[in-house]
């Protein structure tokens, strides 16, 4: 079995339902964060890691997805003609050659361990990565850069990890324990969603490069929390027979994009980065920070 993780898949089955009505005719993940789409961030990460073929777990109402990744020969043709050529290259880094995507659909909205084992024949038997665009990273090194890295030093199932307050563990996987040593955390436990008690303060966010086993523990298609399907029942499950499973504290900062909050935060970080945009939106940031205060 090769250790080379090449292959990504994307769970992008989900409604949206937190940014209706804008989501009733635009895929959540479509939405633009600045001038790109969500989805956009999330392959330019997986790309910079050395991913070269992306699996797409779709639904009904996504085609969206497929146009956004296709060749736009009238569009480029136009762009060509009045000599936008800076423009010309950021649409090029929007097409996906033949052959270097795959859509599934997930009919039932089941979970993620189900979107994952939707892909199953996809995989072989080699490890794969799975990336959720809701969870946007900005990080000088992409995060799955980050964790392909560390696993090349220690092979095993390996989740994306960060530190979040004890009343918010009940919205996330967390892990339990065992050893530390720098950023990466050995695992002896996981818990989805704890209600009470969560064994640490390290949550899942996010980013999973799973060995193939995990495909073979959803084959048993055990509901969990919420009545779902859980990838994180699969991982804790690799724990139960002896496999290694590792946490790895990312460098970065994470935006939850799935909610409206996070979406917004995450607009005004990616705006202030961006030389283009960086003075006039400060300028209207501290205009409208004073006027707040000016009220209270």
């Amino acid at each position: 079995m090769r250790n080379k993780i090449t292959k990504a898949i994307f769970p992008v089955a989900g409604l949206g339902t937190r940014f209706l009505p804008a989501t009733k005719a635009v895929p959540k993940e479509i939405m633009t964060l600045v001038d790109r789409p969500l989805i956009q961030y999330a392959i330019d990460e997986a790309r910079a890691a050395g991913i070269r073929e992306f699996i797409f777990v779709t639904s009904r109402g996504k085609s969206a997805l497929e146009d956004y990744f296709d060749h736009n020969p009238q569009l480029e043709a136009e762009l060509r003609r009045k000599d936008k050529k800076e423009i010309l290259e950021v649409l090029k880094t929007t097409n996906m050659d033949s052959g270097a995507i795959a859509y599934i659909r997930q009919h039932k909205p089941l979970g993620l361990g189900h979107a994952v084992w939707c892909a199953r024949r996809l995989m072989g038997n080699e490890p794969f990565a799975v990336i959720l665009p809701d969870d946007v990273i900005a990080a000088d090194k992409p995060c799955l850069q980050q964790m392909i890295e560390a696993f090349e030093e220690n092979p095993g199932n390996m989740v994306a990890a960060m530190e979040v307050p004890a009343e918010k563990a009940s919205n996330y996987g967390m892990l339990d324990i065992e050893s530390e040593q720098g950023n990466l955390v050995a695992v002896k436990g996981m818990v989805e969603k704890p209600k009470q008690d969560p064994p640490s303060n390290l949550a899942v966010i996010g980013r999973y490069l799973l060995m193939p086993e995990v495909l073979k523990n959803l084959n048993k298609k055990s509901a969990g929390a919420n009545g779902e399907i859980q990838l994180t029942d699969a991982i804790a499950q690799e724990i139960t027979e002896g496999r290694p499973v590792y946490g790895y504290r990312f460098q970065g900062e994470r935006f939850d994009c799935g909610s409206k909050a996070g979406f917004l935060q995450a607009t005004v970080a990616f705006g202030l980065a961006r030389e283009d945009l960086r003075d006039e939106l400060s300028v209207y940031l501290r205009a409208i920070m004073h006027v707040d205060k000016a009220a209270q």
